[in-house]
């Protein structure tokens, strides 16, 4: 078993205080704190020092740090090795995922567990794709459903694997009497005098609607902001606006709109990754896990 208390040094190193590591590890701040002292004693090195309110981390914490996240992804290798020697399959498997992923992909997972891993407790959590990651890195979920953003780790991060799962296409939803409605493709740049319905600053729906806009050569008007499906349908039924929304989004039936695919090369869309910690893809269960994941992603996009 690996030192709890480096756990806590890398949790530290990417959470930057002890208040917030201590959060995300359901700990309390003195506890981080004592642990991270008994371990500098043990090593007899000094790993944090004050700055300001805060702390720091040492050069010598920094050099524990570069070799801490191969220790990590060695267990994880090791813990699958041993998982398929002895069979023992039962437990929980945690997947966590943005809201279109936890109602679009994820429950099929839970389904086809349940068959060929009866004794097997599969759990879906809710969360934005930053979420995801510290869920991951503070061992609160062992698979993850991502949408690619400037944000993420990169694929070269020590901590994680990633892996493409599939592309999800933007459409254009429009109120059943608009002019465009009657397409069946549209070009984003015919919508640019029209006003928008997008997603919160800060929210990563809203830049992906941004970003697309602006290679189609506009800055989207706002009319109005959304965080969900429903309310944003809701919006563009009453006629204020139009807005963007993924191919695997579920609209709620009821509202007199329509989905329009969009023209372009290539046509704006979500990229979708599975993310699990660095080595855990080699245990059975999340290996089997991502497997159907790609086979549902596959059905839900043929293309």
């Amino acid at each position: 078993m690996i030192d709890s208390r480096l756990h806590v040094l890398r949790m530290l190193a990417a959470h930057g205080t002890v208040t917030a590591t201590a959060k995300a590890l359901h700990y309390t701040p003195s506890a981080v704190s004592a642990q991270l002292r008994t371990l500098s004693e043990d090593l007899g090195v000094v790993l944090l020092a004050p700055a300001g309110r805060g702390v720091r981390l040492t050069p010598a914490a920094r050099i524990l740090l570069s070799h801490i996240d191969s220790l990590f992804s060695d267990w994880e290798h090791i813990r699958g090795l041993l998982a398929a020697e002895s069979g023992a399959y039962a437990g929980t498997l945690r997947m966590c995922g943005f809201s279109t992923a936890a109602a679009a992909l994820l429950p099929g997972v839970v389904t086809a567990l349940n068959t060929t891993r009866p004794e097997l407790e599969v759990r879906i959590i809710e969360a934005d794709p930053a979420d995801c990651f510290a869920m991951l890195l503070a061992d609160d979920a062992d698979v993850a459903v991502i949408v690619s953003t400037r944000a993420a780790p990169s694929s070269a991060d020590a901590r994680f694997e990633t892996q493409f799962l599939l592309d999800d296409p933007l459409e254009l939803l429009l109120p059943l009497g608009h002019k465009l409605a009657g397409r069946t493709a549209v070009g984003l740049q015919e919508t640019a005098d029209e006003p928008w319905i997008v997603d919160r600053p800060g929210r990563p729906h809203r830049q992906l609607v941004f970003n697309s806009c602006a290679e189609a050569g506009f800055t989207p008007r706002v009319a109005h902001e959304a965080a969900e499906w429903d309310t944003g349908a809701a919006l563009v039924a009453a006629g204020f606006g139009v807005c963007l929304v993924p191919k695997l989004a579920r609209i709620p039936s009821g509202y007199p709109i329509t989905r329009i695919p969009l023209r372009g090369d290539p046509a704006p869309s979500r990229h979708i990754r599975t993310v699990v910690r660095r080595g855990s893809a080699s245990q059975p269960v999340i290996a089997e896990a991502l497997e159907v994941l790609k086979q549902i992603a596959a059905a839900a996009n043929p293309t």
